[in-house]
Formats: structure tokens, sequence, C-alpha cells
């Protein structure tokens, strides 16, 4: 499929075929593409968790406020991120590079993260939000659909994965064969409204 097929055909869809499966080695595909997305300082906060236990996903769905892709789709990811990994080994972001950008590029990270909790959790998100929207469009690529989700009680489902400290809990995605298309697209602004160039008015 074409990229900007991909992009125009994504849509949140919120029913699946629970008997439909990926195999591992789909879901394999999917994350390493995923990985591929950009992050700040290739920090790659990012982290997956696959949800595959049956009775944790019903838990999730009670947390879900029912939501029925939680359980029908066939593939459930937490998207989480690590908040403190600038400074958790840093020298292995840049392993495979030059001596001297990894040394720059390291040497720069702490100064940069250091005593900005702000800056820290908001490089997080952004990490989380570009993976995530690479996972959707390959998702389409590979002719299914996706569903991102933030309708749930977050802090009962970092309790049901045992988020470590240090991190933060993002979306839910789900993944599988639609049963149902999704809703006509609700109305997208006009350009005109929302760009403009150099500075605003």
């Amino acid at each position: 499929m074409e990229v900007f097929d991909a992009i125009r055909q994504r849509r949140s869809v919120k029913h699946y075929d629970p008997s439909h499966r990926m195999s591992s080695e789909e879901i394999k595909t999917l994350l390493e593409a995923a990985i591929l997305s950009p992050t700040s300082f290739n920090i790659q906060h990012w982290r997956f968790v696959v949800v595959e236990d049956p009775s944790l996903r019903a838990e999730i769905r009670t947390a879900g406020f029912d939501q029925s892709q939680i359980t029908d789709a066939s593939l459930l990811l937490v998207i989480c991120a690590d908040v403190d990994a600038w400074k958790d080994n840093p020298e292995r972001y840049w392993a495979d590079a030059p001596e001297e950008v990894s040394k720059t590029m390291v040497g720069m990270m702490g100064p940069f993260h250091e005593g900005r909790e702000q800056l820290q959790r908001d490089e997080a998100m952004r990490s989380i939000g570009m993976v995530m929207q690479t996972i959707m469009l390959a998702v389409k690529g590979m002719g299914l659909d996706s569903s991102p989700m933030i309708g749930f009680e977050h802090d009962k489902v970092a309790e049901l994965i045992n988020l470590p400290a240090g991190y933060a809990i993002g979306p839910m995605l789900a993944i599988g064969k639609k049963t149902k298309d999704a809703n006509p697209r609700a109305g997208q602004l006009p350009l005109s409204e929302i760009v403009c160039t150099d500075r605003f008015e």
C-alpha cells in the first residue's frame, strides 16, 4: 500500500473479529518497524506491553469502560515510556555511531534534560506519539486496522501491568481485523484555519 493511501485509509476502528489472530512473526515485523520511529537524542523512550493473557485483557477491559476492542482485537498494546531513559546508560543509544558523534550527543543529553522534569515527560510523550503513528500506518499497510485509546483508568491499567517507577503510561492500541467500518469522518478543519506563514497574526 502506498504511504498516502495508508494515511487516508487509517481510521480508528472499534469492532474486531475475535477469532482473528496475528502470528508472532507479524507482531515482530510490526514492532521492528515501530522502533525505526524518530526520538529526541535517539533515546527511544517507548516500551511496549503486548497483552496476551485473556484474563488480563478482561481486567483491562473493565478498566477501559468496557470497550470491546480491548478483548476482541488480535493484538493489544499498552504503550508506555521510560521518562528516565535519558540517564539510563545513554552511551547505548549511540553505540553504532562514529566515536566523535557518540561522545558529542551523549555529552549533550544530560545537560539538556537535567532538572527539567516537564521537558523529560514531554519528550517521552512525543516519542509515544511518533511511534504510535508509525504503528498505525504499518498496521494499515498490513491490511489490518487499529484503535488508539485513552479512555481507560490509567492508574488501574498501570497497576495491572506492573508499570515501573519512572515510567509513564500512554495510550493503548488495539489492532486486528475489523468487522465493521469506522463511522464517516467527523470533519477536518480547513488548512486556512490551521496553517499560517512565518508567525501567528
